[in-house]
């Protein structure tokens, strides 16, 4: 009877963990866009998303658990996007809101980035240019829901790992002997040479 207690008592505090973080999703805006001007909008009194718990919108990616990308990420903001992401401690959840952050949406172009998950996990993709407020909210419920549905209070879920799961690069390794040297020197083009008069 005593081998029992314990499992018990873990099942109950990961219940309890699990309710505790569903209810407290802490958001980490990134927001460059008119789905930005939506996202402000659903923390407004007319939608109030501080009913689910997720008013507290910090600015700092150790208070977070919640990343919603809101509106087009361009490759110079990767990096930081990256870079905020990986500040975010564990566990985190990631929210792709709108076209552009989902597939690049209309700009179709070389220095926009055609879908956020491309870089960082990407849990819920919210449609729309630009998704309504109710929108949003309902990716906010079904992120709670993923929430309640997994996590331990001692992350066992993550020592279960077996194997690298975020994004993977998309660049092909191409080993020497296969790549292509072009002709010329760099330092001897006048091209890129400033001009001295």
């Amino acid at each position: 009877m005593n081998a029992l207690a314990p499992d018990f008592l873990v099942t109950k505090l990961d219940y309890l963990a699990n309710l505790v973080r569903k209810h407290s999703l802490w958001p980490m805006p990134f927001a460059t866009a008119c789905c930005g001007i939506e996202l402000m909008a659903t923390a407004a009194s007319r939608y109030d998303i501080a009913r689910f718990g997720s008013e507290a919108m910090r600015f700092s990616p150790r208070q977070c658990d919640l990343m919603i990308v809101a509106g087009r990420v361009v490759m110079k903001m990767v990096p930081v996007l990256q870079r905020i992401w990986q500040q975010m401690p564990e566990p985190k959840w990631c929210i792709s809101m709108g076209a552009c952050a989902s597939s690049g949406g209309v700009f179709d172009t070389y220095c926009t980035v055609q879908g956020i998950d491309r870089f960082i996990p990407v849990d819920v993709y919210v449609p729309g240019c630009p998704p309504r407020p109710e929108q949003l909210i309902r990716a906010v419920m079904d992120i709670q829901e993923k929430v309640s549905r997994t996590g331990t209070i001692d992350a066992r879920e993550f020592a279960n790992r077996s194997s690298y799961e975020g994004p993977t690069s998309l660049a092909m390794e191409i080993a020497p002997e296969e790549g292509i040297i072009t002709p010329g020197s760099f330092q001897t083009s006048t091209r890129l040479r400033v001009p001295l008069n």
